[in-house]
């Protein structure tokens, strides 16, 4: 049960989450798995059989786990400061130079007590015993310093390794193996990091996208609310200033232009209504290239498949509604990567499809559990038309609207619209 939770769990996790718990984990991962290389190989064979104290042993084993203890909140905090996000105290960064030079000191006096000949595994362990204090300094140093760093504790380490007894060859390859090793450690905790801040800077971006594509969607109610009102106060504030004219003359005819002010304002009352509640008539075409528009400000690829120019109004307008609520899902739900938009019109009927990725099975909408898709159905089936939308099971959420077309006979008896 606990494994299937975290499995979910996992699921659930948007894509920069992933990123992000994946680099944290591969470096204390890294650290902890350089801890147990260097605890094993204090004690081998070669080192119980030789002359080395059990304390000196023992001693090893705990400094080494001490180096990983201290890389737990080291870590995190090294990387927070390449980050940006927070400064690294030097109280932490001496405690892991302490450990990792009195974890060093003790593998060199197991390979003095031992006998670098007869502890062959002594280069890889103290090539180890570096990775813990490596791994957050790199993070926390300049490029140039870090390289310093290595090249200071490869040659220490092999001097260490002669004063042992090491020989010549046996040094060369400690050199070797903790240069290179320390380097490709430091270049590969470096990109990571890297990585890691290109991956925080995409979700601000796509945070600003989604914010913009908010304000461009408020920008165009503001403008559908100027349209409505601007025209209409503009003549209330003429007639109401004929008006006044008017009384201040005596002329009857004042009374009918506040009576035309009166009916002004009260149709603008309701076309204000229209607009707040949405009952204003949704054009396809407008639908279509306004939600591609609003997606892809988002971040997300939108492909838009046909564009219902000759289809009877009332279908475009309802068809229209079913875009911008499925537009709407999609931006709310889910971590979307693309969304795709089709028209298809078939014999006698017309269907909207919109499929999206990225739904998990806690941002997945409940067919009918929204207001949105409710209030939808019901638009779809003033047309007689019908809504179908759910998650499709393999991470997609799909929704069909399909309404009839009224047949030739129909439409070309219909009266002429007025106006």
């Amino acid at each position: 049960m606990w494994v299937r939770a975290q499995v979910l769990k996992w699921k659930r996790r948007d894509g920069f989450d992933k990123i992000d718990l994946y680099t944290r984990g591969t470096l204390h991962s890294t650290v902890w798995g350089t801890v147990l290389c260097v605890s094993l190989l204090s004690v081998t064979h070669p080192v119980r059989d030789s002359d080395a104290p059990v304390a000196l042993i023992a001693g090893t084993v705990l400094t080494a786990v001490a180096q990983g203890v201290c890389s737990v909140p080291l870590v995190p905090r090294a990387l927070g400061g390449y980050l940006g996000r927070e400064a690294v105290t030097g109280r932490l960064i001496f405690l892991s130079a302490v450990l990792f030079l009195a974890n060093a000191a003790c593998l060199l006096t197991l390979g003095w007590f031992t006998g670098t000949e007869e502890y062959p595994e002594l280069p890889v362990a103290l090539g180890s015993v570096t990775l813990p204090f490596l791994t957050p300094l790199v993070l926390a140093v300049p490029v140039w310093a870090s390289a310093v760093c290595v090249a200071a504790i490869a040659g220490g380490m092999t001097g260490g390794a002669l004063l042992a007894g090491a020989t010549g060859s046996f040094a060369l390859t400690t050199l070797a193996g903790i240069g290179l090793g320390g380097a490709l450690v430091a270049s590969t905790v470096r990109l990571s990091a890297w990585t890691l801040g290109i991956t925080q800077k995409l979700r601000d971006a796509r945070d600003v996208q989604t914010r913009l594509a908010v304000a461009e969607e408020r920008l165009r109610f503001g403008r559908d609310m100027h349209d409505v009102l601007g025209r209409n106060l503009a003549v209330i504030a003429l007639k109401s200033e004929l008006a006044v004219e008017l009384a201040e003359r005596g002329i009857p005819s004042a009374t009918d232009q506040m009576v035309e002010v009166q009916r002004i304002a009260r149709a603008s009352q309701q076309e204000v209504r229209d607009v707040v509640r949405g009952y204003r008539e949704a054009d396809l075409r407008t639908e279509l290239l306004g939600a591609q528009g609003v997606l892809r400000a988002a971040g997300i690829a939108c492909a838009v498949h046909g564009d219902g120019d000759e289809l009877p109004s009332p279908v475009q307008s309802a068809l229209g509604w079913a875009v911008r609520e499925a537009a709407t899902n999609v931006l709310r739900h889910g971590d979307p990567r693309r969304c795709d938009i089709r028209l298809e019109t078939a014999r006698g009927s017309v269907r909207l499809v919109v499929e999206n990725d990225g739904v998990t099975p806690d941002t997945a909408v409940v067919p009918g559990s929204g207001s949105g898709l409710h209030g939808l159905r019901e638009r779809l089936a003033a047309v007689g038309g019908s809504l179908e939308a759910g998650p499709t099971g393999d991470g997609a959420f799909h929704l069909t609207a399909a309404v009839p077309l009224p047949s030739p006979r129909t439409t070309a008896t219909a009266p002429p619209k007025k106006g």
